[in-house]
């Protein structure tokens, strides 16, 4: 398995995987698959080509992608000592076999190699009990609970938000 930022080249995989994630795990992203489905190949290009965002694809030795995540810098001034671990995600057949935690190392380590950053945050689902003990085995500390914080249907759902101090 390899682990890299993907580029413009990875947009088609990304545009699957990405509408797979929020296709059948709405409760665990921010966005929804209605709000996705449309977009243009440029508007994910255009994700995968911003300079304070770097998106992360694990893939398959037959470089299938299987695994997402984005580690997302703060642009404002007094926020760029922070940034943020969004849209994790790995497909169902290849859960259980260490990827996320890949993932996660290769999002830290970019991190921590970015001269101004200093901690970094996620939010997880509060049932989502295997994302959230993967991110307290890497030292995340759950600073605040958000009740009601995603309204899917009629259902709300509660985040845990998690911070990493790597200064």
């Amino acid at each position: 398995m390899q682990i890299r930022i993907l580029n413009s080249l990875d947009v088609l995989e990304y545009r699957d995987i990405r509408l797979d994630a929020l296709k059948k795990h709405p409760e665990s992203f921010g966005s929804s698959y209605e709000e996705e489905k449309d977009l243009s190949i440029n508007d994910f290009k255009d994700k995968l080509s911003s300079p304070i965002s770097f998106t992360f694809g694990a893939f398959t030795h037959q470089n299938k992608l299987i695994g997402i995540v984005t580690l997302q810098r703060e642009h404002r001034i007094k926020l760029r000592h922070r940034a943020n671990i969004v849209g994790m995600y790995v497909s169902p057949s290849s859960r259980k076999m260490g990827i996320g935690r890949k993932l996660i190392a290769a999002c830290i380590e970019k991190a921590t190699s970015l001269e101004e950053i200093e901690q970094v945050y996620l939010s997880v689902v509060t049932t989502n009990m295997t994302a959230k003990n993967l991110y307290l085995s890497f030292g995340f500390k759950i600073f605040s609970l958000e009740k009601r914080a995603l309204k899917l249907n009629y259902t709300y759902i509660d985040e845990e938000h998690m911070v990493l101090f790597l200064k």
